[in-house]
């Protein structure tokens, strides 16, 4: 029995139509004649959904019991008795009550499938497994229930259910998704606009990955090398020279020119592994083309323009960008270069754009160096040329030229030697001078056509020759080995170069290390491994590449670091001449290595310190601030209770006001206390709406005495997007601490003005001011600056103040007031132009 198919209807939110449409698909297939059942399908009350259950055959659901309370769950054996075509399960991401057949629905969905069950199921895109910490950030909201993306990726369909964020709230505020009384807050929390089209981009980008993952799959399977179109895909093709930098960013305005535009660069280096451009040059355009939201690639291929055509054909790229060659026009006598050679083998299917640049024509500034010894195609026209060449030769002179004399005939196969020496090396200079002594001795030196020589002075002649042909392949051949070697010791030196910048510039980034060691080796795999100690198993410190090992003994190279360290590669024998340099890139994975621990244990420890120095704070203001008015409300309770003394009216009074009062300050502390806890954690959430700044200050203003303020808010000014609640609380902390200082009869100004899409509330005292370099310092937790009072306060007020004034948009600064005293400045965002906030997902989103 075959597995079934898995369909699923993906939704960037709830509301958006997915279980909707998966039931619009169940009513087609039962009219087509397919045998299909609900499974488990959560209509929510919505009424188009439940209506969309009719003529539908419906399993029973499973009831259990779980804590004293009936919840009902989906049969799994009742379907797989039933045995249908097709089953509908809705919320693929739902977890199973305790004492169900198993933990996680999808896990039901796959018994289904293995017995051979169609299944179309739903899920939102917040409920993968791999974007929990993505949806977080956004919506502020850690997803409980997920399902793994492996499940997804699995279906046989995946179908994007898609709806604008302004036509998904028109349906809410229908009352077409929640109920009445959950409206309000959904739309001002979990489903804002901002919300809504991150989750949507998120599912539309899901969806496009999964889509190119089956387009790739198809053309592997039926073998299709020519480039589809279906994307815009931009390789530029970089030398390591200074144009790559003009290439890079002509490739991205291109992509921007169309939607889902890609930009991926590729440096091709030969197939030794080192490169012979800059790292630092390479390194700063691989910077650049990640800022540009593009990918760096290194690609080894001795063959520039095969290799760039088979990178671009395998990425399915529809456009090269290549930059004008450097090279003089002298140099075009002998190869067309790479830019031509690629628009030529290019094809229908690509398009090939020469970009002009600075460096265009000049040159190189060095020559580039091939790395490698005397290739194969030379040394092979080397060995023709030693051995064809005097051959050749002995026939022409015979035939031609008879009588021209044995110098004359000597420097002539001379030539043919050298020809051979610069071509092929010492070996086939070596035959070329023995083959055409044996020609010479044969054919041109007396007594002819016998391997003897008559006359002395021929003698003499014939073995300066080979000693002149000799010492010219010798010294080609040590020519070619020098400059190898220069080659290789060039490269090795930027390498070394690249590795001690990274130590001055303090770079941390493990994974981009070992990937430069991949790249540079054109290894398969690269893993730093480590352990506590000999007899300890290996564990994985960072890796990157495919077919990874888990031991230094599986790699094809592998290199100790230390005692308790290894480096190791998979992909190919390294010759001895690479330990070298694969030693520096190990030590630099050590050091990096350690350096990333000990960033890690500084930040552990200056959390540490911090909380330390909060909870010091916190137990000081306990122990004097919250016991001082603590121990006011205790004697005038214990005096009211006393009976040795009769009280008067007035004296009862004034006792119960010392009571309102020690209570009105710890009130105030303790909710400054919270208020600050709340913005430690991140649990402030603002509910945004228009209001009048002529509404909010007057609430703000009722813990301090009547004349001790002056009020001018202009009834003219524009409307607000604030949270009132937060911004009162703001106002109110700094009004009263403003209060505190400021001089009797000295009343605190509290003024308010528009400044284009802002609005400044200003609020004046005439107290003894701050100093500038303390300005900040007093919107810190636990900070009183000078000579402030105990029992006057924690040093919350204006902490709490600066914290709810961002969380709602709004700036809060401290300015001199002209002739003395401060002034504090919060500056407010008109309405619609109010910040984004993170609210809490109601709870029917939660599923």
């Amino acid at each position: 029995m075959g597995r079934g198919k898995l369909r699923i209807y993906l939704g960037a939110a709830p509301g958006v139509g997915k279980t909707y449409a998966m039931l619009s698909e169940a009513h087609r297939r039962v009219e087509r004649g397919t045998d299909c059942v609900v499974g488990f399908v959560e209509h929510h009350s919505r009424p188009r959904t439940e209506v969309m259950l009719h003529g539908l055959e419906l399993v029973e659901r499973r009831e259990i019991e779980y804590r004293g309370s009936a919840f009902t769950e989906m049969d799994v054996d009742a379907i797989l008795a039933r045995r249908p075509a097709v089953a509908l399960v809705d919320e693929l991401a739902h977890t199973n009550v305790p004492g169900s057949r198993n933990a996680k629905r999808w896990q039901d969905v796959e018994e289904l499938l293995q017995a051979g069950i169609d299944v179309i199921s739903t899920v939102n895109i917040q409920h993968l497994e791999s974007l929990g910490d993505v949806v977080e950030t956004i919506t502020g909201v850690r997803q409980r229930e997920t399902v793994p993306d492996e499940v997804a990726r699995r279906a046989d369909q995946i179908e994007l259910v898609d709806m604008s964020p302004q036509a998904l709230r028109r349906r809410m505020a229908h009352g077409n998704v929640y109920k009445p009384d959950k409206v309000d807050a959904a739309l001002s929390n979990y489903f804002r606009p901002g919300n809504l089209t991150a989750l949507r981009e998120l599912a539309l980008l899901w969806v496009a990955d999964r889509v190119d993952e089956y387009l790739q799959e198809y053309r592997g399977e039926h073998n299709i090398r020519s480039t589809w179109q279906a994307r815009e895909r931009i390789v530029v093709g970089l030398t390591g020279g200074p144009e790559g930098r003009t290439l890079i960013r002509r490739a991205a305005r291109l992509a921007e020119k169309g939607a889902g535009g890609e930009v991926l660069a590729v440096y091709i280096a030969a197939s030794d592994g080192l490169t012979s451009a800059s790292p630092k040059e390479l390194a700063v355009q691989r910077t650049l083309v990640e800022d540009l939201g593009g990918t760096f690639h290194h690609v080894i291929g001795d063959d520039i323009p095969d290799a760039l055509l088979e990178f671009a054909r395998g990425c399915n790229a529809t456009q090269i960008v290549l930059g004008v060659s450097r090279r003089r026009s002298w140099q075009y006598a002998f190869s067309p270069g790479v830019s031509a050679t690629v628009a030529r083998e290019s094809g229908p299917d690509l398009d090939v754009h020469i970009v002009t640049h600075d460096e265009a024509a000049k040159g190189r500034r060095l020559p580039v160096t091939r790395g490698a010894r005397l290739g194969r195609p030379r040394v092979i026209w080397g060995w023709i040329t030693g051995i064809a060449g005097p051959a050749l030769l002995t026939v022409l002179l015979n035939q031609l030229v008879p009588d021209l004399g044995l110098a004359n005939d000597m420097l002539l196969f001379l030539t043919c030697t050298v020809a051979a020496a610069l071509l092929g090396g010492l070996l086939p200079a070596l035959a070329s001078a023995a083959f055409g002594s044996l020609l010479l001795n044969y054919y041109f030196t007396p007594p002819l056509h016998e391997f003897t020589i008559s006359d002395p002075k021929n003698i003499v002649a014939i073995a300066i020759f080979v000693g002149v042909a000799v010492s010219v392949a010798s010294v080609v051949d040590l020519a070619a080995r020098r400059t190898h070697q220069a080659a290789r010791l060039r490269a090795e030196s930027e390498i070394l170069s690249f590795l001690a910048g990274s130590v001055l510039r303090g770079e941390d980034s493990l994974d981009a290390l070992l990937e430069r060691l991949r790249e540079t080796f054109a290894m398969q795999s690269v893993v730093l491994l480590e352990r506590t100690s000999e007899v300890d198993p290996w564990t994985t410190a960072a890796s990157v590449g495919t077919g990874t090992v888990a031991r230094p003994e599986d790699a094809d190279v592998d290199l100790p670091i230390g005692d308790t360290m290894a480096l190791a590669l998979t992909g190919r024998v390294l010759p001895a001449e690479d330990r070298r340099v694969l030693g520096a890139f190990a030590a630099q994975a050590a050091v990096v290595l350690d350096r990333q621990r000990l960033v890690d244990e500084a930040e552990k420890s200056r959390e540490l310190a911090e909380a330390n120095r909060i909870r010091t704070a916190l137990l000081a203001a306990v122990s004097h601030d919250l016991r001082t008015p603590l121990a006011g409300i205790k004697a005038s309770v214990s005096s009211l209770r006393s009976d040795d003394v009769e009280w008067s009216e007035e004296d009862k009074a004034e006792l119960l006001e010392g009571i309102e009062d020690g209570a009105d300050r710890l009130g105030a502390l303790i909710g400054n206390l919270l208020d600050m806890s709340r913005l430690n954690t991140g649990t402030v959430v603002p509910l945004i709406r228009e209001t009048g700044l002529d509404e909010v200050v007057p609430m703000a203003l009722g813990g301090v005495p009547e004349d001790s303020v002056e009020l001018d808010i202009p009834e003219t000014l524009p409307m607000i997007a604030v949270d009132r609640g937060l911004l009162e609380r703001a106002v109110a902390n700094i009004v009263e601490n403003a209060v505190k200082y400021s001089p009797g009869g000295q009343p605190v100004i509290v003024s308010a003005s528009a400044l284009g899409s802002r609005v400044e509330l200003r609020v004046v005292d005439r107290g003894p001011g701050v100093p500038d370099e303390a300005k900040d310092r007093i919107f810190e937790p636990f900070q009183r600056h000078g000579d402030a009072p105990r029992g006057a306060g924690v040093g919350l007020g204006l902490a709490v103040a600066r914290g709810f004034t961002e969380a709602i948009g709004g700036t809060l600064t401290a300015e001199d007031t002209p002739g003395g005293g401060l002034t504090m400045v919060i500056t407010l965002p008109t309405a619609g132009d109010g910040p984004p906030v993170s609210p809490e997902l109601p709870t029917s989103a939660v599923t």
